[in-house]
């Protein structure tokens, strides 16, 4: 099940990477939307950290 925890984590990379270039292509067309999308990213890149900090403890306390 670790596994399965630790490729998911990098889900919310591919998820961030995904608003950061939609943000790019929007910030043209509609700054707010654009703006929101950055916000997104960047939640998700503090989800990916967070994800990773307590799967990291957990494994470590069920040694």
């Amino acid at each position: 099940m670790s596994k399965f925890f630790k490729y998911f984590e990098y889900a919310y990379l591919i998820f961030a990477g995904m608003f950061i270039i939609t943000g790019f292509i929007e910030l043209s067309k509609n700054t707010n939307q654009a703006y929101m999308l950055f916000g997104m990213a960047a939640v998700a890149i503090f989800m990916f950290f967070f994800k990773r900090r307590f799967r990291r403890r957990f494994e470590e306390r069920n040694k």
